[in-house]
């Protein structure tokens, strides 16, 4: 009796129950496929990473002595999908039985399970033992309401979890200490050193390129800066623990031309391709609060990410696919500036934070929510396409994490169901949390003219012409009370002012 065990490229979980106990009818199958690299143009770096962490992942099994076929990029006999490569397996090992762990993305959970219905042997699915939450628990928990509140959610977490809770109460006597959390940088704390593992994966990358694999970005392959393995991951952790936490409450929203981590873990791609589970690293940051290493607003910021927007977003998604990956909820339909490609455009703060994702692979969250996607939801940018952006420019983007937090949260594509309003704003928040505006060709201030910066007449023209869908939000009345004091004149300059950059979004 032959099993064949498959892995996707983000279940590289080497403490899987499925690899207690090596047992040599098991084969354990990886595979490097253009279905996976082609659905989406990817960031080089993504690419690179995940195949170099599978390749160690593969590394790792054998020294085990687990059965391990490895399919690489380049192999001749590599059909370059997932269901087909099985099949031939199946024949090559006269497997009875195929397992795969659940996969996170909705079009291979059905890819798989649909092929797996028409097998002449059982495919069987078990859990990727990964999450706090099953797929279907946002939902059960969510039952009946309208609106789906991540406040509501993460408490939930937080008591069923007992996670920074004493006495039935969250400690502090408070959940959420966001509003403390949005302090500018001014180069005080210095940011911590970069302590990654570098690795020179010029030989993989090389083979890619020779197989014809598309992608943007920087690889940098010579020294790519992402962990390949748990070992590495946990070193990562531990440093994060050690010399960011501390400030990364104080400084979370913050952004900087000269620190582009800044107090930020960089542990999204680990935890997304389930090197470490987010219980260890809850735990983590839980016990340096506790030992008074951090402050208690830092620790309980970054532990919302993780058991509250984590676990929440990834509910949202199950709950709502396949229809939610074509939500516009403003009928959004223009295409995506050039410069989103190469990060040349003369607005300083979107130059910085596209050639930033171009070069890193990586953006915080103010930077993805509040810089390019709120200019792209002001200029009205088609939010599929977005959505496909953001998807391949960033290393931790699988589609059950970024659609929802692009769509939903970024775009408001989906009409609210995520978020309570849009987030949205003029070149004021921007200017408030960073330095980008410093040395700008375009003045923050100004809302018309050459110099003016487009952020302010977008702003206003946002409003103005979603007045009928958004003017009865509570969370946005302030906007339309200013709107209510203008004359006509001034509604007539921002309006043409916005228009014209929108016919010219290519040359800002």
């Amino acid at each position: 009796m032959t099993t064949i065990r498959l892995l996707l490229g983000d279940q590289l979980n080497i403490q899987h129950s499925w690899f207690k106990d090596v047992d040599n009818t098991k084969i354990y199958v990886l595979m490097e496929v253009r279905q996976e690299t082609d659905y989406v143009l990817h960031h080089a770096q993504k690419i690179l990473a995940i195949f170099a962490a599978m390749r160690d992942m593969a590394r790792q099994l054998k020294a085990l002595g687990h059965q391990v076929h490895y399919l690489k990029i380049d192999a001749p006999e590599n059909l370059h999908a997932i269901p087909a490569n099985i099949d031939v397996l199946i024949t090559q090992y006269k497997a009875d039985a195929v397992e795969y762990q659940a996969p996170d993305e909705w079009r291979l959970d059905q890819q798989l399970y649909q092929h797996g219905r028409t097998s002449t042997i059982p495919w069987r699915m078990v859990d990727s033992e990964h999450f706090y939450t099953h797929r279907g628990q946002a939902a059960d928990i969510f039952k009946g309401r309208k609106q789906w509140l991540m406040e509501y959610f993460y408490r939930q977490m937080r008591v069923q979890h007992q996670i920074l809770m004493g006495d039935k109460k969250p400690v502090g006597d408070q959940w959420n200490f966001d509003h403390d959390n949005r302090k500018a940088w001014k180069g005080i704390p210095i940011e911590p050193a970069d302590i990654r593992t570098r690795h020179d994966q010029t030989e993989l990358w090389q083979s890619i390129v020779n197989a014809g694999v598309a992608s943007f970005g920087h690889a940098q392959a010579d020294a790519l800066a992402w962990a390949l393995n748990r070992q590495e991951a946990l070193q990562q952790l531990e440093g994060f623990i050690e010399r960011a936490l501390p400030h990364f409450g104080d400084f979370q929203d913050a952004m900087h031309t000269k620190a582009w981590r800044l107090f930020h873990s960089l542990l999204s791609f680990s935890l997304n391709v389930k090197m470490l589970t987010p219980h260890e690293v809850v735990k983590r940051a839980e016990a340096a609060y506790r030992a008074g290493h951090v402050p208690l607003a830092a620790a309980e910021g970054f532990i919302r990410q993780i058991l509250g927007w984590r676990e929440y977003i990834r509910g949202v998604y199950w709950a709502n696919m396949p229809e939610y990956a074509e939500k516009n909820f403003f009928q959004h339909q223009r295409d995506l500036p050039q410069w989103f490609w190469t990060g040349k455009t003369k607005m300083n703060c979107l130059s910085h934070a596209i050639t930033q994702s171009l070069e890193q692979a990586h953006a915080h969250h103010i930077q993805r929510l509040m810089v390019i996607g709120n200019f792209s939801l002001l200029a009205g940018l088609d939010p599929v396409a977005v959505h496909r952006w953001y998807l391949g420019v960033y290393i931790d983007a699988f589609e059950w994490v970024e659609l929802p937090n692009t769509l939903g949260m970024s775009q408001f594509a989906d009409g609210g169901l995520l978020a309570t309003k849009p987030y949205v704003s003029s070149a004021t928040y921007i200017d408030k949390m960073s330095d980008y505006c410093k040395g700008c060709q375009y003045d923050k201030k100004s809302r018309v003219g050459d110099s003016a910066c487009p952020f302010n007449a977008l702003y206003w023209d946002f409003f103005e012409r979603n007045k009928a869908a958004l003017s009865k939000n509570p969370r946005i009345g302030m906007a339309y009370r200013q709107l209510e004091k203008m004359d006509a004149k001034t509604i007539t300059d921002f309006q043409m002012q916005a228009q014209k950059m929108l016919d010219n979004l290519d040359v800002l």
